[in-house]
């Protein structure tokens, strides 16, 4: 049966480790978030429409002299950023290389970037005075602590309203202190785990990122940095506009990491099609698809890296200091993805049913499986590039008749129409996402089997080990053999088509060794 990587290589590594890593959150005032709801109320508070921006002004100037505030307090700069080519993260690292991570205020930026805004407006049309969404630049600040709890983090706060925040921490910073506050000894290599004392604990530790800390420290940092909220009368709502969930396979040593990982690198940039990457990410391709998929290898300062994308969703593999293999399931819109939920209805009760993800960041708790499925789908994928062999093993075996319940159960012939049309139908990736029915195959195999002829081609899939049902339902599944049995037909039939390679002689040798 075919091996995952972690089996296969389970003395070579140290452990595995599924995490968040980088989140970014949006913090908006819902009642002026948007053009009418800030008309609203610069009518209720009695402020005329075109004195807008001297009350923007009086707002503009609070969150500068809060900023010099807390500056002075903390005995730090504010250092304007005036070149787009320098990096926030290379000025605040060169700060903490001197201060150190003991928690507080590290350093506040400045820069100026594009921001939302609103322009009053009289509308001679309609005799109406109000404001209408706008954009521009604005003065931005980036206040960079040291959180006892997340570790590093950032709040953007703009100048000028509607004053939409922006967040940023890392599920790794957060982990490291979670684990330092448990005694958990660990060695850290950029923002990944190389050693962990108790890898079991710090999984569980990672599983219970708790939206309700979350909230509690962002609302404490909006009040802390921009002090506007309370004149607006709302305090902040928080949204997640990007997150990584990475799994981390930490290996002993270099050498056994590199040559695997050219190998992967290699193999994933040549085999990966569009199906394949819509099922890593749990989703079909459709004909109404409207969004850009695709494959890229690139080479970067800290090494190679291939990601495939799909929409705003991407999921990459990459290595970490040459001694962790990353996994890692990206989205700058979380409800790409979908899942069982409740839904709320204008007219009637609420029903539980498959809708999208909501931005909120109380998805947290129900995003950490779904982009954790992911990983593991794709992991899955590497597993079968990986063992290649053991995929010739398995077509070995299910080439060979089988005796099942006092039956001779023949072989599969890769080459004759009947298996080959049964196994590339299995083989389309939205079988690995929920499963196939026999109703589905037959929409694909209508011209070659009947309803019956299908349902026996079934039951012996399902006695040769090839696929499995699951106990209560009519879905089939490919199994670990069945998955690297048939991915290892594919290449070496393509490989057949290109090079005469003769396949069936291949097989029959295997037979005679056997």
């Amino acid at each position: 049966m075919s091996q995952s990587l972690r089996e296969r290589y389970d003395e070579r590594i140290a452990g595995v480790l599924s995490c968040y890593d980088r989140v970014v959150i949006t913090g908006t005032v819902p009642v002026i978030c948007y053009a009418e709801g800030m008309t609203r109320f610069l009518h209720a508070r009695g402020i005329r429409i075109f004195d807008f921006p001297h009350f923007a002004q009086t707002l503009r100037d609070d969150v500068r002299d809060r900023a010099a505030s807390l500056a002075a307090e903390a005995g730090v700069r504010i250092e304007h950023i005036a070149r787009s080519h320098i990096r926030k993260e290379d000025v605040v690292a060169r700060v903490l290389a001197e201060r150190g991570d003991h928690p507080g205020l590290v350093h506040i930026l400045s820069a100026m970037e594009a921001c939302d805004s609103y322009r009053p407006w009289h509308d001679k049309a309609t005799g109406r005075t109000f404001v209408r969404p706008d954009s521009g630049k604005c003065l931005h600040y980036y206040f960079y602590f040291m959180d006892a709890e997340l570790g590093l983090i950032y709040l953007r706060v703009p100048t000028w309203v509607p004053f939409r925040l922006q967040f940023y921490c890392n599920g790794h910073g957060w982990l490291a202190r979670a684990m330092a506050a448990e005694g958990i000894g660990y060695t850290m290599a950029d923002n990944s785990f190389v050693r962990i004392d108790d890898w079991q604990r710090a999984q569980a530790l990672a599983d219970a990122l708790s939206p309700d800390l979350l909230h509690r420290i962002l609302d404490g940092y909006a009040e802390l940095c921009c002090p506007v909220s309370g004149v607006f009368g709302q305090s902040y709502h928080w949204s997640l506009m990007q997150v990584e969930y990475a799994t981390d396979l930490a290996f002993r040593s270099t050498t056994t990491l590199g040559p695997l990982y050219e190998q992967l690198i290699r193999k994933t940039v040549l085999s990966v099609k569009a199906e394949q990457v819509a099922s890593f990410l749990g989703r079909h391709i459709t004909p109404q698809l409207a969004q850009e998929i695709g494959s890229q290898f690139s080479t970067r300062i800290e090494g190679t890296c291939v990601k495939h994308r799909f929409g705003k969703s991407s999921i990459k593999m990459y290595d970490k200091a040459g001694i962790v293999l990353r996994i890692e399931t990206t989205t700058n819109d979380v409800s790409f993805f979908k899942h069982h939920r409740k839904v709320e209805h204008r007219n009637g009760p609420p029903t539980r049913e498959l809708a999208c993800v909501k931005k909120s960041i109380y998805s947290l708790v129900d995003l950490r499986e779904i982009l954790l499925g992911c990983n593991r789908r794709y992991l899955a994928h590497l597993s079968a590039l990986d063992d290649f062999s053991a995929g010739v093993r398995a077509l070995g075996r299910l080439t060979r008749p089988h005796t099942a319940g006092g039956k001779t159960v023949r072989g599969i012939n890769f080459f004759a129409p009947a298996d080959k049309y049964l196994l590339q139908a299995l083989q389309n990736p939205r079988v690995n996402i929920a499963g196939v029915r026999r109703a589905d195959l037959f929409a694909d195999l209508g011209e070659t089997f009947s309803p019956a002829q299908l349902s026996r081609q079934l039951r012996r899939l399902m006695d040769l080990g090839v696929i499995k049902r699951v106990v209560g339902t009519y879905r089939y599944y490919l199994t670990k053999a069945g998955r690297a049995a048939t991915a290892a037909a594919a290449r070496l039939t393509e490989a057949h088509h290109h090079s005469g390679f003769d396949l069936m002689g291949f097989f029959d040798a295997r037979s005679v060794k056997s």
